[in-house]
């Protein structure tokens, strides 16, 4: 059962950095794609980015095109999310998830962490 853990969330001003993190323990992710949700309050979850297995196609968020980028290292079996030029509308909890392809829907993923708190101050 492969467990996905998230950190590197918190409270940052908009216009900040943060770089999200995601650590697969009792499975591996070379052979999947990985994906970054997040949910608003109040709203639900939304796709922000995925990458595939072979780290050559990667999806954003048209929200968040050029200021996030998504990646994964293989060796160290993590994927991360850096997120640059923060605004207060980026605010949600964060998840990773794995899945087969680099899909844009939740439907796409069958194994999820359990999310981490972003909170940006405007």
């Amino acid at each position: 059962q492969v467990q996905l853990v998230e950190s590197g969330g918190g409270l940052v001003q908009a216009g900040g950095s943060l770089r999200l993190s995601c650590a697969a323990n009792g499975g591996f992710i070379s052979a999947y794609a990985m994906a970054w949700f997040r949910q608003p309050p109040g709203e639900e979850r939304e796709f922000v980015a995925a990458i595939s297995w072979s780290h050559d196609t990667t999806h954003y968020a048209d929200s968040v095109k050029g200021r996030f980028v998504i990646s994964k290292d293989d060796h160290r079996n993590t994927a991360a999310l850096q997120m640059n030029s923060l605004k207060a509308e980026d605010t949600a909890v964060y998840y990773c998830a794995r899945g087969p392809t680099p899909s844009t829907s939740t439907r796409g993923y069958d194994y999820w962490g359990q999310g981490t708190q972003v909170t940006v101050s405007a």
